[in-house]
């Protein structure tokens, strides 16, 4: 398939891009306290531009310190002095002829209580105090639970006060009319900041539930006055951002974010917000406010699914948003669409859905995306596979001082990274062809050491093989593919179906052997009944030839891995799923549990919390409350276990004294995500010597 189409230049105002591949915005914690780019932050966007991508759109970066800072790390363009940590950004970006522009942005109600005016005091306190930083991320999610639990942080600020939204919690309040005066001069005075640095344009981020949006929304704006009621007022906010910057830096770029669908009606909210009809009214409005080109998005953090996707989202499920916007207007329109492929890329810029292809996960799990499209090197793009890891870890350490990760990309953040190439041929064996296996043996390959891969199944994989079957993660399996590929691309052997006992090993008179046999299902031996025959494990259930039907099941364990076993055998089941803690898939990161839930609800899965399995008979399990030790019974005449994974290291034990270099990588260290088994794999692999 020819991909002409995605390197045609196009013109943004007077900005000339010089592909059709647009970087999306996406916090990812590489930012300080007083909002500067580091080294890792300028070296991570660079990598993106030196792979080929025509344009940079920055993370959400602040125009407020006080009310607006959504993270202690994050980009600012609040301060004079951040004019030269952008030109410092741009001028890396434009070394590679790529175009940079800069997301303003002010999160509005969707801001946690614990950042309202703390940064300043941040700013203050690090430049006295050396060890200010390590000290906050050490009480910072301790503390912050507490004080926000406590309802002793700040309120948020919204143009309305109104509920908050169920991402962020605490408590909300309107802004007064001078402070909305004051927030647009202080995104012209951003604007006008990004200008003077070199960079290319501005993003005003009018999407996802943030301030400008919350202005749009009639769910979130309640106002009387001027900035609220009607569709002209409710626009007013951003119309005068907008003015403003045409008034101080002329025609200086501009494209706008916009949510033209809140998606509330996808939730069972029908009449909350506004819906597509609406949303090209703003964007035809927009393009006659004299902006240059409009990046259509959908959602909010209500609707937190209909912009961030999850697994289960069909690829391009949105392009007819982006289609009736581009038929409403003349400006070109930005979209991302979840798109994975260059081929679907292609197709909906020829079918009228958008002009540039806007590419957010995509360029996390690969920064050389354009690049590798570009010189017909499509088999070597490590492809998203849309576990939402990178926001997930992005929000869970913004409080610890970390930044997010990638599960298929174990290099984000230490893009720098160099790969020595002194294997000089010397042996090294894998054990086992998983994300962790495979990621050492590409990197210990691309090092020069001979590598052999040895797997006792037919397939890469692992437990990934195994998940990709559930209907909520076909897209799971796409990392296994492409790691094997880039393995036998850089030179490893990989041997299916050969069991690596210590006899085989020893044929290869390995220098090293690494070890990535993964983990196996837990399974209590203290519960009668748990070998009788009416027992199976979660993955036996997606291996059976013929569907199981007509039966009552019960799945022992509310992990994503036992709700997308419990979904799907609810296709054909009446099921229930039994949690010993008192919610179900704790610890799992939101998003998955909203995916799942309206398939667990349409199918009517019994969920019972707050109780272990005691017992399995023929046809019922017996249970007891973790409160009350009473005993409650529950029809089932198939019983799933789904209670976690240990590491499976018996082979490590084996052989760990017949060579002197054995190591163990991910699952058979520790069981955990597939970004923590590619990690382990890359610093095994990195390191060895």
């Amino acid at each position: 398939m020819s991909y002409e189409k995605l390197f045609e230049p196009i013109k943004i105002g007077g900005c000339e891009i010089k592909n059709r591949i647009a970087m999306a915005p996406m916090l990812m914690g590489f930012g300080t306290f007083d909002g500067t780019a580091t080294e890792a932050m300028l070296d991570y966007y660079e990598e993106r531009a030196k792979g080929g991508t025509g344009l940079i759109f920055t993370e959400v970066t602040r125009v407020n310190d006080v009310t607006g800072a959504t993270s202690f790390a994050q980009l600012a363009a609040s301060k004079d002095y951040h004019i030269e940590s952008l030109k410092k950004l741009a001028d890396r970006i434009h070394k590679h002829g790529a175009k940079l522009f800069i997301q303003l942005h002010h999160p509005g109600r969707q801001n946690v209580g614990l950042m309202i005016g703390t940064i300043p005091l941040s700013v203050k306190l690090n430049k006295v105090w050396k060890g200010y930083g390590k000290f906050l991320y050490k009480i910072a999610p301790t503390a912050g639970k507490f004080l926000i639990k406590n309802n002793l942080v700040p309120a948020s600020v919204s143009p309305s006060k109104v509920e908050p939204s169920y991402f962020s919690g605490g408590r909300v309040r309107a802004l007064r009319y001078r402070e909305v005066k004051k927030l647009i001069k202080q995104f012209v005075d951003a604007a006008e900041r990004v200008y003077k640095s070199g960079c290319d344009g501005v993003m005003l981020h009018a999407s996802h539930g943030y301030l400008i949006q919350q202005f749009l929304s009639p769910h979130t704006n309640r106002r009387k006055d001027e900035y609220g009621g009607s569709l002209e007022n409710r626009m007013r906010f951003l119309l005068e951002i907008i003015s403003g910057i045409r008034e101080r830096v002329g025609n200086f770029p501009i494209i706008v974010r916009l949510t033209v669908d809140e998606c509330y009606d996808k939730i069972g909210k029908p009449g909350v917000g506004y819906g597509l009809e609406e949303g090209v009214k703003m964007a035809k409005i927009l393009e006659q406010a004299g902006i240059d080109a409009i990046d259509v998005s959908s959602g909010a953090y209500d609707t937190f699914n209909y912009w961030l996707e999850p697994m289960s989202f069909e690829l391009g499920w949105r392009k007819h948003m982006a289609k009736a916007v581009k038929e409403a207007v003349k400006i070109p329109v930005i979209a991302a669409n979840l798109i994975r492929s260059p081929e679907q890329a292609v197709a909906q810029i020829e079918e009228g859905c958008q002009d540039i292809i806007s590419l957010g996960r995509p360029h996390i799990a690969d920064p050389h995306w354009a690049n590798k499209v570009a010189e017909g090197k499509t088999k070597e793009i490590k492809r998203c596979i849309c576990c939402l890891y990178c926001i997930e870890s992005m929000q869970e350490n913004a409080y610890i001082g970390d930044h997010g990760y990638c599960s298929v990309n174990p290099f984000v953040g230490s893009e720098k990274t160099a790969i020595e190439k002194d294997g000089n041929g010397r042996s090294v064996v894998v054990v086992g062809a998983g994300p962790a296996g495979l990621t050492a043996a590409e990197l210990l390959a691309k090092r020069g050491f001979k590598v052999t891969v040895l797997e006792k199944e037919d397939r890469p994989g692992g437990q990934v093989a195994v998940a990709e079957r559930c209907h909520f993660k076909t897209r799971i399996g796409w990392c296994a593919k492409d790691l094997e590929y880039a393995a036998a691309l850089s030179g490893a052997e990989i041997k299916y179906n050969t069991e690596a006992t210590p006899g085989e090993i020893q044929k290869y008179d390995p220098y090293a052997v690494i070890i990535a046999t993964g983990g196996v299902p837990i399974v209590p031996r203290n519960i009668e009944g748990i070998n009788g025959e009416n027992v199976i494990l979660s993955p036996d259930a997606y291996r059976c030839e013929k569907p199981i039907s007509g039966k009552n099941i019960a799945v022992i364990g509310s992990g994503m891995t036992g709700l997308g076993t419990a979904a799907m055998l609810s296709e054909r089941n009446q099921v229930t799923v039994i949690e010993m803690a008192d919610t179900i898939a704790p610890g799992t990161w939101m998003q998955h549990k909203d995916d799942v839930k309206p398939v667990l609800d349409k199918n009517s899965v019994h969920i019972v919390v707050g109780h272990k399995l005691t017992r399995i008979e023929k046809d019922k399990i017996v249970l007891e409350s973790v409160s009350d030790k009473s005993i409650k019974e529950i029809r089932a005449d198939l019983v799933v276990l789904s209670m976690g994974v240990r590491p499976e290291n018996r082979l490590y034990n084996e052989i760990k004294d017949t060579y002197r270099k054995v190591y163990l990588v991910g699952d058979a260290v520790k069981t955990g995500r597939i970004a923590d088994a590619t990690r382990t794999g890359a610093r095994v692999a990195l390191n060895l010597k």
